[in-house]
């Protein structure tokens, strides 16, 4: 019997078992046939159940330096864990070489984001001819200039404007409060709309919420994110746009023009700066950038 052969005879054995006690679905016991003969054939010259905790090692870096996916390097060395636990207790192997490995950190996917003249692009979506332009407008400028979430922002209430100082009391997880500047171009838009959208949108009807509904109530989160949505296709947008875009690229333009992490933190209201931390890549291009420019061996 060839090492393939002795190898291929192991998988089949273990692919049974597993069916026979855990009644495995068909994708599962591929997925799992597809990780052991990658295994094998990268570590042709040692029989699988000769392999030790080195060759696993070496296959995981190799997978990595391949740019396979965390999740899937993850996957097939739980693979790898499941096949060896089942050869020790049939007595193939007396030792397995996954009891001391730990698993690729899967990490947080980094957050999408537009570019400036993406998020230019989309601003200039709404009619400002119209109340509704007027209004959507403002929510725009709003939502970029300070990286709300879009709770925060449909729920804001006339009693957390300062427009005087250009402010806006923000109400966030936990019913914490924060301060958070609206900056000139936001506090424009926004006093464009309260002086005459949001009055011809809500005729004789009274309401507390700064962004107001043809029924005369608060915007809802589905309605804006519709709107957000028909803005981005109008304007050429390709991207995949989620509720948090704005805010991601409120937070990546911040980094980008020189803000630390700590005051993005205290911005987007974050209660631990681990959280914040998703962004340290756009922080840390930035810093590349700049000591490759200004450095004199950059």
């Amino acid at each position: 019997m060839t090492a393939a052969t002795e190898d291929l005879d192991l998988i089949d054995r273990f692919i049974d078992s597993m069916w026979l006690e855990y009644g495995l679905s068909k994708n599962t016991l591929s997925a799992y046939r597809s990780d052991l003969k990658q295994f094998s054939v990268f570590n042709e010259a040692i029989l699988l159940h000769q392999v030790r905790d080195v060759e696993v090692q070496r296959f995981l870096a190799d997978c990595y330096a391949r740019g396979v996916k965390s999740s899937s390097t993850s996957r097939m060395l739980s693979t790898l864990r499941r096949f060896y636990r089942y050869l020790v207790r049939e007595g193939v192997c007396h030792q397995d070489p996954t009891v001391n490995l730990s698993s690729p950190k899967m990490g947080r996917p980094l957050p999408k984001s537009l570019s400036e003249d993406d998020v230019l692009a989309l601003l200039a979506g709404p009619d400002e001819a119209t109340a509704i332009g007027k209004r959507d407008r403002a929510m725009l400028e709003v939502l970029y200039a300070t990286g709300l979430r879009v709770s925060e922002l449909v729920g804001m209430e006339l009693d957390q404007l300062n427009m005087q100082v250009g402010l806006v009391r923000v109400i966030g997880k936990g019913n914490k409060e924060r301060l958070v500047p609206l900056g000139e171009m936001a506090l424009d838009k926004l006093e464009h709309y309260l002086a005459g959208g949001r009055g011809d949108i809500l005729g004789q009807r009274a309401s507390a919420a700064v962004f107001v509904s043809n029924r005369g109530t608060a915007m809802t989160r589905q309605t804006f994110w519709h709107a957000i949505k028909r803005y981005a296709k109008a304007a050429g947008l390709n991207t995949s746009l989620s509720p948090h875009t704005l805010r991601h690229a409120f937070a990546t333009h911040l980094l980008n023009h020189g803000a630390d992490l700590r005051s993005v933190q205290l911005l987007l209201g974050h209660s631990d700066l681990s959280t914040t931390q998703i962004y340290t890549h756009v922080a840390r291009e930035r810093l590349q950038s700049i000591h490759a420019k200004h450095h004199p061996r950059g």
